[in-house]
């Protein structure tokens, strides 16, 4: 069983064992907060699914309506007049085959991967590198698409990718603490309508099982899923 720290151990005695509203919430993560850099409000849900189940997957995308307070190195994998388009939309770096190539020798100095239907015979050859890392392009996350220069304006304009792990449970950053509370309070709110509408056909009875927030080194703080679903 991990061990936390003194100042985690503090933090998490000051917490109250019930359910906060979001405000409440956001409140409570604040004070709670101790390290020395501008903290990530985590969220994470939990989900009545059972991932082992391939029609009980949650898997979608969001745009925060004010970003992750992270600006995301964006490289776009296509080819021809696509390159053109996705430099002038903002990717960070653009290329064919020799961006495959490049990421096979070592080279990983970006947050989100965008590729174009032809492209994924080469990036099907980085499954392995970019798989494990989440950065593997998919057609269910807007990243495998011909409108190159939108998926690489939306992903700089904050969207961000979620998906349920082998837990049940969905992890997502949805802004930083020294974000306003109005703003923090409307990327959980988008978060949460987003996943409520990725939920699976076959998933029965509560599906919003549990929903915490803590900052990057604080204790979770729950939250009423009904309050929050229904907002």
């Amino acid at each position: 069983m991990a061990k936390h720290g003194k100042k985690f151990t503090e933090a998490k005695q000051k917490m109250e064992q019930k359910l906060h509203t979001p405000p409440e919430a956001l409140e409570a993560v604040r004070r709670a907060a101790f390290a020395k850099f501008d903290e990530t409000l985590e969220v994470s849900l939990c989900l009545g699914v059972n991932p082992r189940h391939a029609d009980q997957m949650v898997r979608g995308t969001v745009v925060l309506p004010h970003g992750t307070g992270k600006t995301k190195r964006v490289l776009a994998i296509a080819g021809g007049e696509k390159v053109k388009e996705a430099e002038e939309a903002g990717a960070d770096f653009a290329g064919g085959p020799e961006m495959v190539k490049k990421i096979q020798e070592g080279w990983m100095d970006f947050d989100a991967v965008v590729a174009t239907p032809d492209m994924m015979r080469e990036v099907g050859k980085l499954g392995k590198i970019l798989g494990p890392r989440g950065l593997m392009p998919n057609p269910k996350a807007g990243t495998v698409t011909f409108e190159v220069a939108d998926a690489v304006r939306q992903i700089k304009a904050g969207k961000v990718e979620f998906r349920v792990d082998r837990t049940a449970i969905v992890h997502v950053p949805v802004g930083k603490l020294s974000f306003q509370d109005d703003q923090l309070l409307e990327n959980l709110q988008a978060l949460v309508q987003a996943v409520v509408r990725a939920k699976p056909a076959s998933a029965k009875g509560k599906y919003l099982k549990s929903i915490h927030v803590s900052s990057t080194m604080g204790p979770g703080v729950a939250l009423d899923p009904s309050i929050v679903e229904a907002a």
